[in-house]
């Protein structure tokens, strides 16, 4: 076997490893820029709730709480129960 004939699977490789590189860049771009044109919908709505009356800081809580398992939201608002009624922020 030549060294040309032991290069060019080397070569081969090197092109495929590129190629592959280079897909995988291109998908993540794609993606990146789904991502920035979901993320300017979502401000768009927030705008919109807020052009309607809506709190935008009240309504980005909800969403938060939402995301939320049931019992771990019960167990956050325990917690910011007790630290409230701790700092005499509720009414007895």
């Amino acid at each position: 076997m030549s060294a040309v004939e032991k290069e060019q699977p080397e070569a081969a490789n090197t092109r495929f490893a590129k190629d592959q590189l280079k897909a995988f860049v291109e998908r993540i771009e794609r993606l990146e820029e789904e991502k920035k044109t979901i993320s300017d919908d979502i401000r768009d709505v927030y705008a919109e709730s807020k052009g309607n009356g809506f709190d935008v800081k009240a309504l980005r809580a909800v969403i938060r709480l939402r995301k939320q398992e049931p019992q771990e939201r019960q167990e956050h608002e325990l917690i910011l129960e007790t630290y409230m009624n701790a700092l005499g922020m509720l009414a007895a």
